[in-house]
């Protein structure tokens, strides 16, 4: 896969997510977070993060949502390229834009929209945790990249 998107994309909604990791230098563990709704998805792993808003950049809106859901502040690290402008496709009307992130302030805590958070290894036993399925490729992504 190229580092850089090839295809263009035009969702109607941009997400953005966070692979946050003990180390942007060296990592070896990353925080992944259980969902607690909608009940499609509730029980299941993913990248924390949400929606951008209009006014914000996806940076921007990264940081906020990690504040909001987790109250944390994070350090971004690089982005893990998807196949698309847009990222990583989600659905029929969204994609999801992932960077690398390293807690820079606050205890993370599942505050909006999460039931669980845990560090786990970033090995094979990462592939065993049941992830929201459009979150897979991101997660095998990084695995092969850092």
């Amino acid at each position: 896969m190229s580092d850089y998107p090839t295809e263009s994309s035009d969702f109607a909604v941009q997400v953005v997510g966070a692979a946050i990791v003990d180390s942007l230098d060296g990592p070896r563990q990353i925080l992944v977070a259980r969902r607690s709704a909608p009940e499609a998805l509730a029980g299941l792993w993913e990248f924390p993060g949400g929606k951008v808003e209009p006014e914000e950049t996806c940076e921007q809106a990264l940081q906020r949502e990690l504040s909001e859901e987790l109250g944390i502040e994070s350090i971004l690290g690089q982005e893990i390229s998807g196949p698309l402008m847009q990222g990583w496709q989600l659905n029929d009307r969204a994609a999801m834009r992932v960077w690398t992130s390293e807690i820079s302030a606050g205890n993370p805590q599942p505050l909006q929209d999460h039931s669980e958070l845990r560090w786990v290894n970033l090995d094979e036993t990462l592939l065993e945790l049941d992830w929201i399925p459009a979150d897979f490729p991101i997660v095998q992504t990084l695995l092969e990249t850092l």
